[in-house]
């Protein structure tokens, strides 16, 4: 196998990318992903020097995050998506529904918070704007569920469905723009759920599971439609490359069974998430009411006994 870093797929017979395609747009998604991981690093550094602790159970899922963007994207497995339905599937799976659960637990808002600098007295800052930002009216509408669940059913149908996903292939700038998409819908999607980050939309635990589970049917109805279809869908893949040995309408099946798997794994990821986070917040709140009763002598409880007693007196 190849090991100049084009990934798994370097194994493939080479091909020729047509419709006048550009070549992958890698340097984009390097560079970007480059720089996240460069402001997280120096987020961890910067409360490091100070003092401060930053778990190692949020810097390891962000950078792992990270990697799976740079995987689908920077590596071979790009340029056989642009020919390919079954490994494009894997690339917009990856990149809207497992890069945005692992890029959220990493927690890079709160990271931000703690590590920049507050602005002087009457003046704003890069964390003040953040702050902001974090509890506009605007995160309001677009973490809000009647946004993020027909938002998210909406990349699916509306895209491959229409002429507007052959409409974005024909370009490097739509093919960025599309993959930036998914990674935006799933991040506004999974972090009202299940995301660390301060923000304005944060329902109970129970509204969160419906949330989760509301949106996540759609994606195997979507994949059943795919494999059940007895003719190519999508005209960008209608005729892959001969060197390539696939057959179209083979390649669609494979791709809507990619995208029935993976409404059912991430869900279950989600779901342990959310449990053991509503796990730990029943704990805190647990440890917050010993506490206020150490405080105050258990004065609920006496004024409940008291209130027993005069009860039990009148009898």
């Amino acid at each position: 196998m190849d090991h100049s870093g084009h990934g798994m797929m370097s194994d493939l017979p080479p091909f020729t990318l047509g419709r006048g395609l550009e070549p992958s747009p890698d340097v984009f998604f390097l560079v970007a992903c480059l720089l996240g991981l460069g402001l997280y690093g120096w987020g961890v550094a910067r409360l490091r020097r100070r003092g401060d602790s930053w778990s190692w159970g949020r810097t390891i899922p962000f950078v792992l995050g990270v990697l799976t963007i740079m995987l689908v994207m920077c590596t071979k497995l790009n340029d056989y998506g642009m020919v390919m339905f079954s490994v494009h599937m894997v690339q917009h799976m990856v990149i809207s529904m497992l890069s945005p659960i692992l890029i959220l637990l990493g927690a890079p808002m709160t990271l931000a918070l703690r590590a920049l600098p507050v602005a002087g007295r009457g003046r704003k800052g890069p964390r003040e704007w953040l702050l902001w930002l974090l509890h506009s009216r605007y995160m309001r509408v677009v973490t809000h569920p009647l946004f993020t669940i027909p938002l998210f059913i909406a990349s699916l149908y509306a895209l491959y469905f229409t002429p507007l996903f052959d409409f974005l292939m024909e370009s490097t700038a739509g093919h960025i723009a599309m993959m930036v998409h998914f990674l935006a819908v799933g991040v506004v999607f999974f972090w009202p759920i299940m995301g660390v980050d301060p923000g304005p939309h944060r329902p109970g635990y129970l509204m969160r599971m419906l949330e989760l589970f509301a949106g996540m049917p759609f994606h195997a109805f979507f994949g059943i439609a795919l494999m059940m279809a007895s003719t190519t869908m999508v005209d960008t893949f209608e005729n892959p490359p001969a060197s390539l040995g696939v057959d179209a309408l083979s390649d669609q099946t494979a791709a809507g069974g990619i995208a029935w798997a993976f409404s059912e794994v991430p869900s279950v990821v989600v779901l342990l998430v959310l449990l053991m986070q509503w796990y730990r917040s029943e704990q805190r709140q647990a440890r917050r009411t010993d506490r206020a009763a150490d405080r105050d002598g258990d004065a609920e409880l006496n004024a409940y006994n008291d209130y027993l007693a005069s009860l039990q007196g009148r009898s």
